[in-house]
């Protein structure tokens, strides 16, 4: 129970609850509540990721909900390494990552929507979305020749587009939560500043050469825009059924943690449990003991 406790004031703490009054300003990216290093948030971490592992467990046994977990975030707020220590201690067959990057010729053959609703998790399973369909209102907002490239028809593309795609996505959460499908989304909010440091490692060390892009620091010619983009999305689609939760992370250790809570919270507010054993199935059980008791080996 004081897991529990804990993961529900940590989950409180960064829930986007209040949309129309969000602002990104608002939350500081090196906030790390009453936690002062990793030491001590380590033991409350790894309970969370063993609760975690039971959970989906259960999950996966149970066979009527789905779990969608979306990330978005700057370059180098610490996505991939978030999903790989949180989900550390998920069985690989009960949990699957995709990660979208510019979309192929194919996927702009389709709507926005396509190639991400085909990702989806089946039931009783976690999906993890490393990057969404959410890139088409942040990076696709800020680079317009994007939006133009899309093979939209030019009389769909006014003024109200990013509006309407708000709508289109909060209708797709809604229809996929009402379904089964238990969503949260984590922005994982790092400092332009913490972000600079964390490009300079790359570059400084060898074995980080490969994770660095001049395209990303190009990107942070464009960081304000960036950040009117997250804000108007967090604004627009944190809804009750599909919240979204900004996570400091100029701290590693501690965006894991906070987002290992948000999820243990989700999961636990399914009452998961073991399916239960009818007369039925008991009498099979009994009979298959017995022949087996009888087998010579």
């Amino acid at each position: 129970m004081k897991h529990a406790k804990a993961a529900r004031e940590l989950a409180d703490r960064y829930l986007v609850s209040k949309p129309h009054r969000f602002r990104l300003k608002d939350v500081d990216p090196a906030d790390t509540w009453k936690f002062k290093s990793d030491e001590d948030a380590k033991e409350l971490l790894a309970e969370g990721v063993k609760q975690l592992s039971d959970l989906q467990k259960k999950l996966y046994a149970q066979d009527k909900w789905a779990v969608l977990l979306i990330f978005q975030a700057m370059d180098a707020a610490g996505k991939d390494g978030t999903i790989d220590h949180v989900m550390s201690g998920i069985n690989p067959q009960g949990c699957q990552v995709c990660s979208f990057k510019a979309p192929t010729s194919t996927e702009l053959d389709h709507d926005y929507l396509w190639r991400t609703t085909c990702a989806l998790p089946e039931r009783g399973r976690i999906g993890i979305f490393n990057r969404s369909y959410y890139e088409e209102t942040l990076v696709v907002r800020v680079h317009s020749e994007y939006l133009h490239a899309a093979k939209i028809p030019p009389k769909l593309i006014t003024k109200h587009i990013w509006k309407e795609r708000y709508e289109d996505i909060n209708a797709l959460e809604r229809y996929l939560s009402r379904n089964g499908v238990l969503i949260r989304k984590f922005f994982l909010h790092v400092s332009k500043e913490e972000q600079k440091r964390r490009f300079l490692s790359r570059l400084e060390e060898p074995d980080k050469n490969w994770k660095f892009s001049l395209a990303d620091v190009k990107e942070r010619e464009h960081w304000d825009e960036y950040q009117d983009a997250y804000e108007k999305t967090i604004r627009h689609t944190s809804t009750k059924h599909a919240p979204w939760f900004v996570i400091p992370a100029d701290n590693k250790w501690f965006t894991r943690l906070a987002v290992a809570a948000a999820i243990h919270d989700g999961m636990r507010s399914l009452g998961l449990a073991y399916p239960k054993v009818d007369a039925a199935k008991k009498s099979d059980l009994a009979a298959a003991r017995a022949t087996l008791l009888k087998q010579k080996d």
